[in-house]
């Protein structure tokens, strides 16, 4: 077996440098690891336990290392942020990493690709595959996981539409805001395929904004040159801050930094909106938890804004709450539709009382009732899919898409309504 290495050096003097350590939290649970690592690199290879590869990479010893293998199995995911750690330490000294994976969930192993690992070989080790991984990462030279791509905007501004904003609002953490906003747009931009409705997303959580997560998108530094001046943002500049999606679906995803939510005002987000509402045929908002300044602008602007809520005390508090403060301020309240996220299904007459006594007791009529989806839904955003692409059959993505439909006929209903509408 390779050398045992320590926080401060190897054990030993070594002719050889160790150009190579294999990560664990017991190596001896990898046996097939150990004998690959050994047949390719016979003695300038070590091993490090999770909790002392961080203070090693840190070590002068660490500058020989050409790439470490962070071996995990199922029972390591507690450990996640610690291994995180360990990537993002090796990358920033141009330490390759590859993730030898045995029996980990595919959300864990889609932020460690995403997070810094350059290759992925399953555990049990196919035969010659390790080898492989190596040969590939010595042939790309010094090239540690390149970032992102600039994904341009091919979209040129045309200012020849008036599009219908639909905003999502949170009445609660966890309630399916932002799985929504995302599938929503989604399906809307695939009702007709011949003739695709343009549609836009925009993540205006700028704090803890996901939807570059969910639909796995770079967050580029244009987002914060859009928002911070948005009185100079014309339609090219607004068009090439966004992202496009399989092709389909315009995306600005909130700034990669941590920005106060203030940094945009009422004035901002109402110049972003018709911005959008020029280019797009939808324009679906994303909002933060928290009602800001800026609240108001998107419910002027927004044609119905729906807010999702569970049937669970804080939900309904919440709710509450936010509703005194709407109708107190005589702000368009009239165009809250809520979302009970996680319903009851049809067969279940418990639930279906419980829902009738959160509707009296907050005196709301809730129109639209989405289905839980199971952990295959988180599963699902956290490998960067929409609904349609990885669940299609999902029951939550089924009853989004029915959602879209009726959208769809609203906004045609509307358009035979008002013929200065502009035309798609």
């Amino acid at each position: 077996m390779g050398k045992v290495m320590t926080s401060s050096a190897a054990v030993q003097p070594q002719e050889d440098p160790i150009i190579a350590c294999t990560i664990s939290r017991n190596v001896q649970d990898f046996e097939l690891l150990i004998e690959d690592m050994e047949a390719i690199l016979g003695e300038t290879w070590g091993d490090l336990g999770f909790e002392e590869a961080l203070a090693y990479l840190q070590q002068p010893e660490a500058e020989s290392l050409e790439f470490v293998a962070v071996a995990l199995n199922s029972g390591d995911e507690s450990n996640l942020p610690l291994i995180l750690e360990i990537i993002a330490a090796a990358r920033s000294h141009g330490i390759k990493v590859i993730l030898i994976a045995d029996e980990v969930s595919p959300a864990s192993l889609h932020r460690l690709l995403r997070e810094g690992g350059n290759e992925f070989v399953p555990y049990p080790l196919p035969e010659g595959e390790l080898a492989q991984a190596i040969d590939r990462l010595r042939g790309r030279g010094d090239t540690a996981t390149p970032p992102l791509p600039e994904m341009r905007n091919p979209m040129k501004p045309r200012q020849d539409r008036a599009g219908a904003v639909l905003a999502v609002q949170s009445m609660a953490g966890g309630t399916g805001a932002t799985t929504l906003a995302v599938n929503l747009a989604w399906e809307l931009t695939g009702l007709d395929k011949k003739n695709r409705a343009r549609v836009c997303l925009l993540d205006l959580d700028l704090q803890r904004g996901s939807v570059a997560t969910y639909l796995d998108l770079s967050r580029r530094d244009a987002v914060i040159e859009v928002l911070a001046d948005t009185e100079v943002v014309d339609s090219d500049s607004f068009l090439q801050a966004m992202q496009v999606c399989q092709d389909r679906l315009h995306v600005l995803t909130s700034p990669g930094e941590l920005v106060p939510l203030d940094l945009v005002s009422a004035q901002d987000v109402a110049r972003l909106i018709e911005l959008a509402r020029a280019e797009f045929d939808y324009v679906i908002i994303d909002m933060p938890g928290p009602i800001v300044d800026w609240t108001e602008a998107v419910l002027e602007a927004a044609h119905v804004c729906f807010a999702t809520l569970e049937i669970d005390m804080r939900s309904a508090q919440n709710t509450l709450r936010v509703k005194r403060a709407l109708q107190a301020e005589d702000l368009p309240y009239d165009k809250i539709r809520y979302v009970l996220n996680r319903a009851p299904g049809f067969a279940d007459l418990n639930g279906k009382s419980r829902i009738k006594r959160l509707e009296e007791s907050l005196s709301i009529s809730i129109e639209v009732r989405l289905p839980d989806g199971g952990k295959m839904v988180a599963q699902t955003c956290d490998q960067g899919l929409p609904l349609a692409s990885g669940q299609p059959r999902n029951a939550l993505r089924k009853e989004i898409a029915r959602l879209a439909r009726s959208i769809e006929d609203l906004v045609a209903t509307e358009d035979k309504a008002e013929p200065t509408r502009k035309a798609r």
